[in-house]
C-alpha cells in the first residue's frame, strides 16, 4: 500500500500543471465527514477547515483529486464547477458526493485503491493547499464483532456528527424486520425524540438506514437532531432500537459523550517589555480565531510612519519591526502602535514609551 501511495504522490508532483503553481496555501487544519461512517455508494459530505491556510473567507475553492480517479483531469488551470466546494462559514468549506458516482468506479475498486488523495486550490491553480487524504473508516468487520451496536466516534460531541451501527442479527425478534427505528433522548431522556409510528415525519426521522446483511445505521448531529438549546451540555445519548410498529425492542443502550474542551482565548502582546529606538519591536498573537492569519501594523513616531504585516495561523502570528533603522534620526519619546487583523478588526491601539538611552 505504501508503495502505491508513494508512486501516486511522485506522479502528481511531476504533472506539468504543478510547475506553474504560484503560491502554497499551507496545510488544512482539519477534515471530517457526515455521515461519519458511510458506504462508497452512499452520499457523503466532506468538510475542510481551512483556518490554518491563506485561503480567504468566502473565496471560491475547488478540489483536485487524483485518487481513486481524477474526475477533473486536465483542468488544473480552470477547475470545473462540479469540483467547487461550498462555503459553510467560519473558514469551513464542504463538498458533497457519492464516491461511486463521482469517481465512476465500483465500491470494490474504490476500496482497492490508495484512497482519497487531493489538493484544494483556487480556480486557476495559482493557490493550492498541501497534499491531503480524506480518511475512510471501513465498517465491514462490524458484522462479525459480536457487538449489538457501535458508535463512531465512541464519545460524540453535541455539535458534531455521530454514526451508530446496529446489528439486528443479534437482537431477539428482529430477524424479519421491515424497518428499524431509533427511540432516544439526551441525558437520560431529558430531551427526547420518541418513535411515534403514526406520525410520518417522525417515522422518517427515526428510521435507520438498511446497510444490508442485517446491519442498520443511524446518522445524526445531536444538537440538531434533538433541537438542543444553545449552551446545553450533553452527557449521554440513551436509546433503544424498535422493530417496525413496536413489534420488538432492544434494551436501553447508552453512549457517553466526549468532553468538550473550549479553545484557549487569544493572547496578544508586545515584546520585550521595555524598548528603545535601538530595539526591534516584537508583535505576537496566539490562539487566533479561525480565519485570522495576518496582523497589520501601523507605527507612528513623530513624523515617521511604519506599516507592514505578519502572516501566521491559528496557533501563532509573530513578527518583528526594525525600529533601529527607522528611528535613528527621529527625536521621539514614545510610539503609537495600531495592530489590526485581516478582517480589519483592531487588536491593539497602544502608546508605548521608549526607554531613553544615555
Amino acid at each position: 500500500m505504501k508503495k502505491i501511495i508513494h508512486s501516486l504522490i511522485l506522479a502528481f508532483f511531476l504533472l506539468p500543471g504543478i510547475a506553474r503553481a504560484q503560491e502554497a496555501a499551507g496545510s488544512i487544519n482539519d477534515i471530517w465527514s457526515f455521515p461519519v461512517i458511510y458506504a462508497y455508494d452512499e452520499e457523503v459530505t466532506w468538510f475542510f477547515d481551512l483556518s490554518t491556510t491563506t485561503f480567504a473567507a468566502e473565496s471560491d475553492v475547488y478540489i483536485w483529486i487524483w485518487s481513486p480517479s481524477e474526475p477533473d483531469a486536465g483542468n488544473w488551470e480552470n477547475s470545473s464547477e462540479f469540483a467547487k466546494l461550498t462555503y459553510e462559514g467560519n473558514m469551513i468549506w464542504s463538498f458533497t458526493l457519492t464516491p461511486t458516482d463521482y469517481f465512476s468506479m465500483s465500491a470494490e475498486d474504490i476500496a482497492a485503491s490508495a484512497g482519497f488523495w487531493f489538493r484544494l486550490k483556487d480556480k486557476t491553480g495559482s493557490l493550492q493547499s498541501e497534499v491531503h487524504n480524506v480518511g475512510y473508516t471501513p465498517f465491514s468487520d462490524f458484522a462479525g464483532s459480536g457487538e449489538l451496536f457501535k458508535s463512531y466516534p465512541s464519545s460524540p460531541l453535541i455539535d458534531e456528527g455521530v454514526s451508530i451501527l446496529f446489528n439486528a442479527n443479534l437482537a431477539d425478534g428482529f430477524e424479519d424486520a421491515t424497518s428499524v427505528h431509533f427511540h432516544s433522548g439526551l441525558n437520560f431522556w431529558d430531551l427526547k425524540v420518541e418513535y411515534q409510528s403514526w406520525i410520518p415525519e417522525i417515522v422518517e426521522k427515526t428510521q435507520l438506514k438498511n446497510m444490508g446483511g442485517g446491519i442498520y445505521k443511524m446518522d445524526l448531529i445531536p444538537q440538531e437532531y434533538y433541537s438542543a438549546p444553545d449552551g446545553y451540555v450533553m452527557e449521554n445519548i440513551v436509546f433503544l432500537f424498535v422493530k417496525d410498529d413496536w413489534a420488538g425492542t432492544t434494551p436501553d443502550q447508552v453512549i457517553y459523550a466526549g468532553e468538550f474542551i473550549p479553545p484557549p482565548p487569544p493572547e496578544f502582546k508586545f515584546f520585550p517589555l521595555q524598548i528603545s529606538k535601538k530595539d526591534f519591536l516584537g508583535i505576537i498573537r496566539t490562539n487566533n480565531e479561525p480565519g485570522i492569519n495576518t496582523l497589520i501594523y501601523t507605527i507612528t513616531a513623530g513624523s515617521v510612519e511604519l506599516t507592514g504585516e505578519f502572516a501566521g495561523g491559528v496557533s501563532e502570528i509573530k513578527g518583528f519591526v526594525n525600529l533601529v533603522t527607522a528611528l535613528q534620526n527621529v527625536d521621539v519619546t514614545e510610539i503609537h502602535v495600531v495592530v489590526k487583523d485581516n478582517t480589519d478588526r483592531t487588536i491593539s491601539d497602544s502608546v508605548i514609551p521608549l526607554k531613553q538611552l544615555d
